[in-house]
């Protein structure tokens, strides 16, 4: 083993200036150091699974109309296309987020139609539910909120 080298694997701070030790030190806590996420960070996990759910039924509904015969059929695809602009917005902001925050999200399984995801923030892992009638409600609430940018 290199004398560089703790028993840990770690770097030996014999070797360094109190000022690099001291900030190896902190560097190494901070790494190892596992929170539980804030509000505002578990609100970003819910928000990184139910926005791509969002622009699904967005565009599943903005095909649907482009199909038919409908007079107005234009200016319902283009405000299909300004709502999935801001969806698409707020989803890259989410994902930023959770990268900077160093949190994962998996789809863990789904149950009796309940969704099911796991995420990992900073070392700490929870599981967490969405059931399926409260996650439309809620996807039908964020498009009405939504929709509100087209006035």
């Amino acid at each position: 083993m290199s004398k560089l080298l703790d028993g840990n694997g770690r770097w030996s701070t014999k070797f360094m200036s109190p000022e690099h030790s001291a900030a190896l030190q902190q560097r190494h806590q901070q790494q190892t150091q596992t929170t539980m996420p804030t509000k505002e960070e578990l609100e970003a996990i819910r928000d990184f699974v139910l926005l791509p759910m969002l622009l699904s039924i967005v565009e599943k509904n903005k095909q649907e109309i482009e199909r038919t015969s409908y007079s107005m059929r234009t200016i319902f695809v283009k405000a299909a296309n300004i709502i999935q602009n801001f969806i698409t917005n707020d989803l890259q902001a989410v994902r930023k987020l959770l990268k900077e925050r160093n949190i994962k999200v998996f789809e863990d399984e789904m149950i009796d139609s309940n969704l099911r995801y796991k995420y990992i923030c900073r070392g700490y892992e929870d599981k967490f539910v969405l059931i399926r009638d409260v996650a439309r409600a809620e996807l039908m609430k964020r498009l009405g909120k939504y929709s509100e940018f087209l006035k």
